[in-house]
């Protein structure tokens, strides 16, 4: 007699062949009567998880690997990203290879893992093209912005956010905002800049681009912001790209004699704990850092045990946090 599958016990449950896996394995957003029905599901069909077997298949090394930017300890999305990747790790009983982006791509580099998590991924960085000759499975949060494509993707439509994020300025009155971007090349800021362009001719605004470098010191940014306000006097709303813009750009507004929420609107594309602590609050996307890293880990691991195919893509709600900062002259 054949032995039962993953997809004979989801199609005896009623579930998806995904569902089933994350029942059988405690992991994932399930419910109780789910869980208890795929493991009856898996008692009458006599299925058990084959360790041993899915080992020689993906030939475990009992690590995967998370490549990551120089500038992960200065932005608290990149942090709770690793967070999330190392938690669904460990409920694997994987462990978890930092490999941290370096000036030059090392010729020789090869971890030992069995796949390979990327955040962010730029173009133009030789280590990602390194690592993607070696073969392995790899996810990546965000889409390349050209060339290979990775083995899974976790995305999330952060154009069409920045465009909630507009209409949301427009509607408390701003007329003209600013946009202070990012200089790096990714399908993240690439989305945010070209949805803010598309915006502005929608609605016959003439845009107000300033670029800085992410993951720099504040005062590039800040100069950046200073520079646009004298040279655009009429712009009432500042977006913030990056972790940190809008954050470093707040006592530059104060400086040049505007009111913060009131007379000249801030905002954020990225949300942290400092945009909620300061007075006034800022209003920003949450961009689900700790969601994005255990979601991708969770493909990772989908696309390693052969029950998820190869372009595998997961699309990840975002979140607009409304806070004081936007608030307008009208709603004063």
């Amino acid at each position: 007699m054949t032995p039962a599958t993953i997809v004979d016990v989801a199609r005896a449950a009623g579930v998806s062949k995904t569902t089933a896996s994350d029942a059988l394995r405690g992991h994932g957003r399930v419910s109780d009567a789910t869980r208890e029905a795929v493991l009856r599901a898996a008692s009458e069909l006599g299925y058990a998880i084959n360790r041993s077997a899915r080992s020689l298949r993906t030939a475990t090394t009992g690590a995967i690997g998370l490549y990551i930017p120089q500038v992960v300890f200065r932005s608290e999305h990149y942090l709770s990203f690793v967070y999330g990747v190392v938690d669904v790790a460990a409920g694997f009983d994987y462990d978890v290879t930092v490999i941290v982006a370096g000036e030059e791509a090392r010729p020789n580099y090869a971890p030992h893992v069995d796949g390979l998590v990327m955040i962010d991924p730029a173009e133009g960085d030789a280590m990602v093209e390194r690592l993607l000759a070696m073969g392995l499975p790899v996810v990546s949060s965000e889409r390349f912005p050209s060339g290979q494509q990775p083995t899974g993707v976790v995305w999330s439509d952060h154009g069409a956010y920045t465009r909630v994020l507009l209409d949301h300025l427009a509607e408390r009155g701003a007329h003209r905002p600013a946009l202070l971007a990012s200089a790096t090349v990714s399908d993240w800021s690439i989305g945010i800049q070209e949805s803010y362009l598309a915006w502005c001719r929608d609605h016959g605004v003439e845009p107000a681009v300033a670029v800085a470098t992410f993951g720099t010191d504040a005062s590039q940014a800040q100069a950046e912001a200073a520079a646009i306000l004298e040279r655009e006097p009429d712009v009432d709303a500042l977006i913030g790209a990056s972790d940190g813009f809008a954050a470093a750009a707040a006592p530059v507004v104060t400086a040049a004699g505007r009111v913060i929420g009131e007379d000249l609107l801030l905002a954020s594309c990225v949300d942290n704990s400092a945009l909620r602590a300061m007075h006034p609050s800022v209003t920003a996307i949450d961009t689900k850092g700790g969601e994005a890293g255990a979601e991708c880990a969770r493909l990772l691991f989908r696309l390693l045990s052969g029950e998820t195919e190869r372009g595998a893509s997961i699309e990840l709600p975002l979140e607009l946090h409304v806070r004081e900062s936007t608030q307008g002259r009208s709603q004063g």
